[in-house]
């Protein structure tokens, strides 16, 4: 693999992740359920939660906004490790979220993650959901939206 073609691998893994991020924040669950193989797989041991597939990923998003009132995740760069059309690495996230039933988190964790090259680019192949420090404090803050 030429080196070009390794920075180009990198940049669209780091566009996948933010392109994670910004469709979990919108509610835009095909599209978060798109960014994964057909068989990939989303853990979240701490929630507890385990996504098979793309339908089980779509299905678990349509019902967070029942759950959760807000979300803000900041995805930030980690490590990358290319091994042909597969690769893994780690991404760092930060995220506030204030759940419906009026409780609040403030966590960071890690995502660690395998991908796979496909016809569409780089797809996840796993999402394993990591919280390193967890907050339950209510957050002094709100979103500037009429309560309702």
């Amino acid at each position: 693999m030429s080196d070009f073609q390794a920075i180009a691998d990198r940049v669209e893994i780091e566009a996948l992740r933010g392109e994670f991020t910004d469709a979990a924040m919108m509610r835009d669950y095909d599209r978060v359920a798109s960014l994964f193989t057909p068989d990939g797989v989303l853990r979240m041991p701490d929630v507890p939660v385990e996504l098979a597939g793309r339908e089980e990923i779509r299905a678990w998003g349509e019902r967070v906004p029942a759950l959760v009132d807000y979300l803000v995740q900041t995805t930030h760069p980690g490590t990358i490790q290319l091994e042909g059309d597969t690769a893994s690495g780690r991404a760092y996230i930060q995220e506030l979220i204030r759940l419906r039933d009026g409780s609040s988190h403030l966590n960071y964790a890690i995502y660690h993650e395998r991908y796979q090259r496909t016809g569409d680019g780089w797809k996840f192949t796993e999402r394993v959901y990591e919280i390193r420090y967890l907050d339950h404090s209510p957050l002094a803050g709100s979103a500037p939206h009429a309560a309702g």
